[in-house]
């Protein structure tokens, strides 16, 4: 199976029936490869997604929204870092969200996330996203009763009402040129705690870890619960969420840069064309440089 095919087996397509338990967060899809390899097949799509980046940029037409959504370690940060690291900073936004402030709750959940999103010819990167108000405030009901919300609106239907208003948000952006993708890091329960510990012991990682990572592990199972049912409804045509196995690092960076890479392809963005009274514009410009460079050269030779 060629690279670009296991991005398929990520992508959430038959979402009503889609189960967590169904992914394995260890699996390579049969990856069996070498470390440089795995870094020789990044360096190549972190290139071409580089290349792919600047048409987008120059043809202006289309934006791209990336999102990273996955349980503490699961390495959203490390992903975007290795994947994003060809991308010109001039067409690239990258903003993480966390919790709301004051201003940001006195609007609905998903306006702070609304003013952040790309403009034409640019890629958003959302580390966490608009999707931690169907995650960690169902996770946490108390966050839900500070969104000060009328009484009357939270309901239990208000999870469904989310989804409903997530999905019609992200047909409008697809319908006005913004390509979405959306990822989750799909980690285990064991490979979290590793990483915690590697974060304690070594000095350069301990400003990562927080006493309040190691409390929301006591509420994996409803997490896990959360994260299935979001991706159950709000994994569409137009915003298709992808399940990447996150316990192997090198993979996970693969699958991330060969499915972005993979449908900017199909975007095609292409280098505006010149035509016309702009290119006869250019015609005159470039001989006047090329006169110029006569001139300074004669200038040059009387002076010798």
């Amino acid at each position: 199976m060629k690279l670009s095919e296991h991005t398929i087996h990520c992508r959430i397509d038959k979402s009503d029936r889609f189960r967590l338990a169904d992914h394995d967060p260890a699996e390579t899809c049969g990856l069996d490869i070498e470390k440089k390899e795995a870094k020789d097949l990044l360096a190549d799509d972190v290139k071409r997604l580089s290349d792919l980046q600047e048409r987008l940029y120059a043809e202006d037409r289309w934006s791209v929204l990336l999102i990273f959504q996955a349980m503490d370690a699961a390495g959203k940060d490390s992903a975007i870092k290795h994947v994003m690291s060809g991308v010109n900073p001039q067409g690239c936004q990258v903003h993480a969200f966390k919790a709301p402030s004051a201003q940001e709750l006195d609007h609905d959940f998903l306006w702070r996330t609304t003013m952040a999103l790309p403009e034409r010819g640019r890629i958003g990167i959302f580390n966490r996203s608009y999707y931690e108000e169907v995650l960690v405030v169902r996770v946490h009901s108390k966050i839900l009763q500070g969104q000060k919300l009328p009484k009357g609106l939270v309901t239990d239907r208000i999870w469904h009402e989310r989804y409903e208003s997530i999905r019609d948000f992200e047909r409008h952006m697809a319908r006005n040129g913004t390509l979405i993708l959306k990822f989750f890091l799909n980690v285990s329960k064991e490979e979290q705690r590793q990483r915690f510990l590697d974060r304690i012991e070594e000095p350069a990682k301990r400003w990562k870890f927080s006493m309040g990572d190691v409390a929301e592990r006591e509420l994996w199972d409803r997490y896990m619960e959360a994260y299935e049912e979001m991706i159950r409804h709000t994994s569409t045509a137009e915003a298709p969420w992808h399940v990447i196995a996150a316990d192997n690092k090198w993979f996970t960076r693969l699958m991330v840069a060969r499915t972005i890479v993979n449908a900017l392809d199909r975007l095609d963005p292409k280098f505006p064309k010149v035509e016309g009274a702009a290119l006869d514009e250019l015609k005159k410009a470039r001989e006047a440089l090329l006169a110029e460079e006569k001139s300074d050269a004669r200038r040059a030779k009387n002076q010798r």
